[in-house]
């Protein structure tokens, strides 16, 4: 089906007869009358009226044909300024997305080298890092924002489709830009601040926060920050980041110690919201996470109708310029 985008501009088809009829007609050289002072002036004038005759018929001929051309020219104008368009059939819109706020731990602690990957040790958050940015990729139908946070907590992205921006982003983030100590609560809470806005219609929202630490700063108790989790319905996936520790007691035992990091706290969160908890120590765990999170059951929005367009207007502003082209031709002028 073919249709104007602009079928208001239609009346310009108008506007030559209303600048014809409108302005007044240009007056004539010779006055009124044409006096012929000699009789034998006559006579000429009559010998030549044949000639003058067939000569005035070929230009009425010729004038009626460079108007009939201009006319044709001006109607083409008019139509490709209309945008005539190709639209073809509605179809219901079906997709799957969700908003995804990622909320990474940026303090010191994440300096620590301890993720291997090809015999080469990589700090904390280098893996993220790199890990994170994959995912994203893989996420092309979601929005998907970035919190930062070590003593405060910050927001870098804005929930975007534009996955370029939040790697660029991401990448320019370096430890201890935000402070050294950690506040898991305060950057809890404003993912769910960004999450609850208005502008962000989309039912399926998902917090993943990762972390090597406790929450042992800011204005937000872990407590807290899971209550506000749990009233703005909000699903919760926590990854803890940490190398066991091997210690040694007596030369005769041995335990593991995940100094700093607060699994306790971090399972809760995830278990009140319907979430889940991971426990990462190298880089082929923390990609597991993140296939397995990927795999999250999807939302699918319909009822909004998409159609096909396609722009034909240069089909008509060319065919005009062509009889343009002709028009002068045939006349006698050259372009310039």
């Amino acid at each position: 089906m073919t249709v104007l985008a602009y079928p208001q501009f239609l009346w310009l088809l108008l506007l030559p007869l209303a600048v014809f009829y409108l302005l007044p007609a240009a007056g004539k050289m010779y006055g009124d009358a044409l006096r012929v002072p000699f009789v034998r002036d006559i006579l000429k004038i009559n010998n030549e009226s044949k000639y003058r005759r067939k000569n005035y018929q070929a230009k009425s001929i010729s004038s009626f044909f460079k108007l009939v051309l201009s006319a044709l020219i001006w109607g083409l104008i008019v139509v490709a300024l209309c945008r005539p368009q190709w639209v073809g059939e509605p179809h219901k819109a079906r997709h799957e997305s969700r908003d995804i706020m990622l909320v990474v731990d940026i303090s010191t602690s994440m300096l620590e080298r301890d993720f291997v990957h090809q015999n080469k040790a990589y700090s904390r958050l280098s893996a993220v890092k790199s890990v994170v940015s994959h995912f994203a990729d893989e996420r092309t139908d979601d929005r998907i924002g970035l919190i930062v946070f070590g003593t405060r907590a910050y927001q870098q992205v804005p929930l975007t489709y534009d996955r370029q921006s939040l790697k660029e982003t991401l990448s320019a983030i370096d430890a201890g830009m935000a402070g050294n100590s950690t506040s898991i609560g305060d950057a809890v809470g404003l993912a769910l601040k960004y999450l609850a806005q208005k502008d962000n219609a989309a039912k399926n929202k998902v917090i993943i926060l990762l972390t090597d630490g406790e929450n042992n700063d800011g204005s937000l108790s872990f407590p807290q920050a899971i209550k506000l989790a749990e009233d703005e319905d909000v699903k919760i996936y926590t990854v803890g980041m940490a190398n066991s520790t091997e210690i040694m007691l007596g030369g005769m035992f041995v335990f593991q110690s995940d100094a700093g990091l607060d699994e306790a706290s971090l399972k809760r969160l995830a278990e009140t919201t319907q979430g889940q908890y991971f426990r990462v120590k190298d880089f082929q765990s923390l990609y597991a996470v993140y296939d397995q999170i990927n795999r999250l059951e999807v939302q699918e929005q319909e009822g909004h109708f998409v159609q096909e367009t396609k722009d034909l207007f240069y089909y008509p502003a060319a065919l005009a310029l062509l009889l343009f082209v002709l028009m002068l031709t045939f006349s006698g002028r050259k372009l310039k």
